[in-house]
């Protein structure tokens, strides 16, 4: 059976912790047969060669055989996919993906390969890797962005920042990522011990997923800092993890180029800001033409090179919310409403206090700028 990481994540929480009924059931499945103490000391010896060895000559150096108490498979080989893989890239969707396959694909997914890391100590526990190639660092950057935030709220994330070193990495209570230059790493942690609770398992994640994390981010060629666009924007205030990327596609706007959209909050004020770093000027005023062709409002005065007000609509069902945008030189930056600080949950006499007023969004953008 082919899952996602998100799909392999729920199927240990479900499958391990009793949280979850199958489908199609008429009653609890019956436990598996308690491991023997024999069975758990032969297996324990599966790491004392050194582990498997990742045959994939391209992936191989960036690729550790041991980590944090794991090793990959003896019994293990990559699958590889797309550039010098023994796969197609087609058979990506069919044998390696359920979920999201065209997400990455038009992020500019070119190579990937999957490996298996097993628990040295015996315990019936596993790591999966998917470590995915892309044609551009934009590309990696925002498939790490749309697994961490997954177009929602990144303040109720399930993941929190991980620290590499170099890059961006974050950790959730039974997977990984870490994203570096033009790859991606996606570890899930996978358990067959029935003992397990779901805090067992986060706190065995933490010492798996999270290892392998760091060795592969340490390893990795490519540059570590975020993109430009990513780059430009205000780290205070900022949510934990809290950009979304867009390589050439962003808020309701074909086209417009690498764009980065980041979310804040100060006490019960929510915002979003965006970010467009371009290569010279003619490039910025050619993004800045796209957002005033979105209309809504007029000039702002004083405000950078150029600036407006212009009612943005990221969804052809979406609502139009106002954003007051500005150009300097060749950056293009933003200000607009949070549309998650709308929902129910603020109640109706906290939603205007958790916008920001015309003046503050001006305000917010003049020191940017400066």
């Amino acid at each position: 059976m082919r899952m996602s990481v998100p799909a392999l994540a729920l199927s240990v929480l479900c499958g391990i912790s009793g949280g979850c009924e199958s489908r199609g059931s008429h009653g609890a499945p019956p436990p598996p047969p308690p491991v023997s103490p024999s069975a758990v000391a032969a297996r324990a010896d599966i790491c004392s060669g050194g582990g498997g060895q990742d045959t994939d000559a391209v992936s191989a150096p960036f690729v550790p055989r041991v980590a944090g108490g794991y090793c990959l498979d003896p019994q293990g080989e990559p699958k590889t996919y797309g550039d010098r893989g023994k796969f197609s890239m087609d058979e990506v969707c069919t044998t390696a993906f359920d979920g999201e396959c065209d997400v990455y694909k038009r992020f500019g997914l070119d190579r990937l390969v999957l490996l298996r890391y097993v628990d040295g100590t015996g315990a019936p526990n596993s790591v999966e890797l998917s470590l995915s190639r892309f044609t551009t660092v934009d590309g990696a950057y925002a498939m790490f962005t749309k697994r961490v935030v997954a177009d929602s709220d990144p303040i109720r994330a399930s993941v929190k920042p991980l620290a590499t070193g170099g890059g961006a990495a974050a950790i959730g209570s039974s997977n990984a990522y870490a994203w570096r230059g033009a790859y991606l790493a996606e570890l899930t942690f996978i358990s067959e011990d029935p003992r397990m609770t779901p805090a067992m398992i986060a706190a065995a994640n933490g010492s798996s997923t999270a290892v392998v994390a760091r060795e592969i981010a340490a390893r990795l060629p490519g540059a570590v800092d975020l993109p430009p666009s990513a780059a430009a924007l205000p780290t205070a205030l900022r949510i934990p993890l809290g950009i979304a990327y867009y390589p050439k596609d962003a808020l309701g706007i074909a086209g417009i180029g690498p764009t980065a959209v980041g979310y804040y909050k100060d006490g019960d004020k929510r915002w979003r800001s965006v970010a467009l770093v371009r290569a010279d000027v003619d490039g910025a005023k050619e993004a800045m033409r796209a957002f005033k062709l979105k209309g809504g409002g007029a000039s702002v005065k004083g405000v950078g090179d150029d600036a407006v007000v212009a009612m943005i609509q990221e969804a052809p069902d979406g609502p139009r919310t106002p954003y007051v945008i500005a150009r300097k030189g060749s950056l293009v930056v933003a200000i607009g409403d949070e549309e998650f600080a709308k929902g129910p949950e603020l109640g109706s006499d906290a939603q205007p206090a958790a916008k920001l007023s015309k003046d503050e969004k001006i305000a917010k953008l003049v020191s940017w700028m400066k």
